[in-house]
């Protein structure tokens, strides 16, 4: 099953869409923006160190109450029924 959205959700602009297609007209669409190469290095960067630089300056009880409440939460989330 695909997974996001797929198209307009308005029933009118999927069927202008639709018809636009059917008589060989395409829709206008807007050109991706283009990403600067130079910020997207600085970013990758800076999480590739992000997390361990935050355990380095965190205490043991901090660390510890991090892991605790991750297992809290992965303990209700598997206790949920499901539908």
């Amino acid at each position: 099953m695909a997974k996001g959205k797929q198209g307009p959700e308005d029933f009118a602009q999927n069927a202008f869409r639709v018809f636009q297609e059917a008589i060989g007209e395409t829709p206008k669409t807007e050109p991706e923006p283009v990403k600067n190469k130079a910020a997207q290095e600085l970013g990758r960067l800076g999480g590739l160190k992000g997390g361990k630089a935050r355990a380095e300056k965190l205490t043991q009880e901090q660390r510890s109450e991090i892991a605790r409440n991750a297992v809290k939460k992965r303990w209700e989330k598997s206790q949920k029924p499901t539908p």
